[in-house]
């Protein structure tokens, strides 16, 4: 019997999927189907409708089959979104053909992480739902940054511990600009300036900050500010030896 969408994904299952390591089904008519197919409409449902729009009833649904149908290639929701989360990524940046070091290497990484989860703003909630079980495309990603760390002479935790920065600045901002409502964050300004006539005097440095402009919108990407830190950080490291 298939398993409710509740249920804890198969870890197994889900590498040896992720790997291409798991047969075609061999009882049952003729396979019309495939795990490729299935992972494909899955990413049309969530770059359409949203992550909470996707089941496996509505992927189902929308390649004309019956819901028993896809457990015959895949076990469960949980599973799916493994794949899905492996085959929305591109191809990982060749960073060894970026000149000038690591640093260059490094933002060229960055940028095209960051144009990954621009171009699929689901990916935040998808990847933070769990620990991440990875195929070859995200390891592939994993690799590259690695790959343009390793010219930095950094011992190899710390170029992990870089790398980790990195990859949260770019996944904090995309899950800023995925939470943005337009609506939503003009209700919010209107109800805080509210409160804040009333309350202010007892906040003064972020009064003082406000006033400022701390938090007014800034020209540009929203990337550079943070990304530059970053590096200028790992710059400080590599220059003490």
């Amino acid at each position: 019997m298939a398993r409710s969408r509740d249920e804890k994904r198969d870890p197994a299952a889900s590498l040896a999927l992720l790997w291409g390591e798991q047969g075609q089904p061999k009882r049952g008519p003729k396979p019309s189907l495939s795990v490729e197919r299935i992972v494909d409409s899955a990413l049309a449902i969530a770059d359409e409708e949203g992550l909470d729009a996707l089941s496996m009833q509505s992927v189902a649904a929308r390649l004309g089959v019956t819901t028993m149908a896809l457990y015959r290639y895949v076990p469960g929701k949980a599973e799916l979104l493994d794949l899905m989360v492996d085959a929305a990524f591109g191809p990982a940046p060749d960073v060894t053909s970026v000149a000038g070091g690591w640093r260059p290497r490094l933002e060229v990484w960055a940028r095209a992480c960051w144009q990954e989860y621009r171009r699929r703003p689901w990916m935040v909630a998808a990847t933070g739902m769990r620990r991440q079980l990875m195929g070859p495309r995200q390891l592939a990603w994993i690799d590259s940054a690695l790959a343009a760390l390793s010219e930095t002479g950094l011992p190899y935790a710390q170029q992990h511990a870089a790398f980790l920065l990195l990859v949260g600045h770019v996944r904090g901002l995309a899950q800023q600009l995925a939470d943005d409502d337009a609506e939503g964050r003009e209700e919010w300004d209107r109800l805080t300036a509210d409160v804040w006539a009333r309350h202010g005097d007892r906040f003064p440095a972020l009064t003082a900050a406000i006033a400022g402009g701390a938090f007014a919108p800034r020209p540009g990407d929203p990337l550079d500010f943070g990304l530059e830190r970053i590096l200028d950080g790992v710059a400080v490291l590599v220059e003490r030896g």
